[in-house]
């Protein structure tokens, strides 16, 4: 009887929030820095590399070209970011301003707000990061292989895989569609290199030099 008669009483945990309940859009703002970041990354170096390619069979300039078109576009990545997030920042403090105003919001909600700000210098830091991440994977590829023409279906099919994970990373911490991600960025990729190759291919062939 005394089993029975037992009462097991569970205390939930402090600041514990359901997974089913967990903002996802909180994420977006990094997520949308480092994806687009690195799918930049690998598909601007992977174009530039395989464009040089196209009329250049020699290593050393493709990874030359590879390293310069990294630090550029790290750079650019870096300033676009905090340009793009500081003028998101402004727009949404002087939202916060007029409702404050309009509808005599109290401080402890306007607080709530700044809080879901996003920050520029962290955002621009990580989307720099994963430019650089992506990009150094052609780099990589191409400096491994000696035969030009397996070292452009190295970078092509290195490159792919790497747009199927970057694209697989993102919908998983979204918690979006898997297949439609990665099938979308993959595509992209292709077309972004396939376009780079046959434009360059095209103006080497009339004889001009780069």
């Amino acid at each position: 009887m005394a089993a029975q008669n037992h009462l097991q009483i569970t205390i939930p945990k402090e600041n514990q929030v359901p997974e089913e309940d967990f903002d996802y859009s909180q994420r977006a703002q990094w997520l949308r820095a480092a994806v687009l970041g690195a799918n930049d990354g690998l598909v601007s170096i992977a174009s530039l590399m395989m464009g040089v390619g196209a009329v250049q069979e020699n290593v050393k300039t493709m990874i030359l070209t590879g390293f310069a078109g990294l630090f550029a576009g790290a750079c650019s990545m870096a300033i676009g970011e905090f340009v793009s997030v500081y003028s998101q920042l402004d727009i949404e403090r002087a939202q916060i301003k007029r409702d404050k105003a309009t509808r005599g919001q109290n401080r402890e909600h306007e607080e709530g707000n700044k809080e879901q700000l996003p920050n520029p210098f962290q955002a621009a830091v990580a989307s720099s990061i994963a430019f650089s991440l992506g990009a150094i994977v052609p780099i990589l590829a191409a400096a491994l292989i000696e035969n030009h023409e397996v070292r452009l279906a190295v970078i092509v099919a290195a490159v792919s895989l790497a747009l199927l994970a970057f694209g697989g990373i993102g919908a998983f911490l979204g918690r979006s569609p898997m297949v439609k991600s990665c099938a979308r960025v993959l595509i992209g990729g292709w077309i972004a290199m396939a376009i780079t190759f046959g434009l360059t291919k095209l103006i080497g062939s009339t004889g001009l030099e780069i």
